[in-house]
């Protein structure tokens, strides 16, 4: 759960000056105007409708810029997802409130050794995680896009014709009614996740995959009772080598999943380990649908060349520790697209490559690289042995520890902490891990 593993990064973040939180990066104006576009407004494609296509395509039409919305798999379909998003977001992405399927204002977390600690205890009356179903989403923020003049196109692309000339148009090409079709464009978005065939045509190079697995599970109406406000999370070797695994409340069912980097194959033998974990509440219950997708686990090493940005999961926006990125995903959609229509002038000039590095690239570091890196970080810190695990447990117990992870996790933001209590947070930090680490010692030696 994103919140939880969160803690930590307030943790480190407290130890750093303010001045240093944040990458500060310099944009260097451009030094020519770009070519005005004569009789027409800038084409773009979008490809890929799920949160970061959508936003993006929202915000280049509502800009003036003529844009197609490209989608696969249509209404109905989604990628497997836990489903949590940032109190933020909410007003941010102006979610309709009667979206929510849950208000989670209690978090369970239990170590390999089923120590269960209750993570939500410092939330304010107003605070909670929303809980949402991503087909719903997804629809609302597609249909949002179509409303500002984004033309949906409901097509299997297969193929993006990168030109030999540096004026010359990108040629999106796709099947639509059995048909096959093509598109020519200035600019190009790619959104269509982790195995983005945008991406592969501009050469942007890979990155590391998790696969998260998950079970929709309609329960009785006594144990969804149970999950009225609450969602779970487990750790320990037995649900996942190197992540999480979750039981998340839904409208009518709970999210019940797990993810791996290292042992993918094993991935069917971790989510055994989760419904055996959750048992005693979730037996007996229904599996309705199960899901399984890749999840990048760091950013591309390129996400721009020429005319073509990438965005969301395609260009690799999920933090470590947390698996989270349908935040990160709208907001990347959307400065990529606020980019395009500042740097064109409403859709008025052509832009280049360096008007994207500048005025989506250097704007996306400066915001969020920083996060991903100290999330990096904790995770070879906590997620290494059921030891380290034990102690992440433990901290999170700390009410000043679940204070500084909501301010974080709820509004995006480095939460200003007390020093004092930032001293004796890292003091407690060490102290549990040395202690986990001799329990974790003890439990091995029993083992033998």
């Amino acid at each position: 759960m994103a919140a939880a593993t969160q803690a930590l990064l307030s943790l480190f973040a407290a130890s750093i000056p303010t001045k240093h939180r944040t990458l500060t990066v310099r944009a260097s104006k451009p030094t020519t105007t770009n070519p005005l576009i004569a009789g027409r407004k800038l084409r773009v494609a979008v490809i890929g409708a799920g949160p970061a296509g959508s936003s993006a395509a929202e915000a280049l039409a509502a800009g003036g810029v003529e844009t197609f919305l490209f989608e696969r798999s249509g209404p109905s379909a989604a990628k497997p997802c836990g489903g949590a998003i940032p109190l933020c977001m909410l007003d941010e992405f102006d979610i309709p409130r009667h979206l929510i399927d849950r208000h989670v204002t209690r978090m369970r977390i239990f170590s390999p050794s089923n120590l269960a600690v209750d993570f939500g205890k410092t939330l304010r009356p107003d605070e909670f995680i929303a809980m949402l179903r991503r087909e719903v989403l997804d629809s609302f923020l597609r249909s949002r896009a179509q409303s500002r003049g984004a033309d949906l196109i409901s097509a299997l692309v297969t193929d993006l014709e990168v030109p030999a000339s540096k004026d010359a148009p990108y040629v999106v090409r796709y099947i639509s009614n059995n048909s096959q079709k093509a598109l020519a464009v200035d600019v190009v978005i790619g959104a269509d996740g982790a195995n983005s065939r945008v991406a592969k045509s501009i050469k942007a190079g890979g990155y590391a995959c998790a696969i998260a697995f998950q079970e929709r599970i309609k329960l009785t109406d006594d144990k969804m009772e149970y999950y009225e406000d609450l969602a779970e999370m487990y750790v320990g070797n037995d649900v996942s080598p190197d992540f999480y695994a979750w039981v998340f409340p839904k409208c009518d069912h709970v999210a019940v999943g797990t993810g791996t980097v290292c042992s993918k194959q094993d991935i069917k033998v971790f989510q055994r380990g989760i419904r055996a974990r959750a048992n005693s509440k979730i037996s007996g219950g229904k599996v309705i649908k199960v899901e399984a997708h890749p999840i990048p686990e760091h950013p591309r090493p390129t996400r721009v060349r020429g005319r073509v940005a990438l965005v969301g999961d395609a260009a690799g926006y999920v933090t470590k520790c947390s698996g989270e990125g349908i935040y990160f995903a709208a907001k990347s959609g959307r400065l990529c697209g606020e980019a395009i229509v500042k740097a064109s002038e409403g859709g008025h000039r052509m832009i280049n490559e360096g008007d994207l590095r500048r005025e989506y690239l250097k704007e996306w570091d400066a915001k969020y690289i920083t996060t991903f890196r100290f999330l990096d970080l904790l995770q070879k810190v906590f997620y290494g042995s059921d030891a380290a695990r034990e102690a992440l447990v433990e901290l999170c117990g700390d009410e000043y520890v679940q204070r500084m992870t909501f301010e974080s996790y709820l509004y995006k933001k480095l939460a200003d902490g007390n020093r004092w209590e930032d001293a004796k947070m890292f003091c407690n930090t060490i102290g549990s891990l040395m202690r986990c680490n001799i329990l974790g010692k003890k439990m091995e030696s029993l083992k033998l």
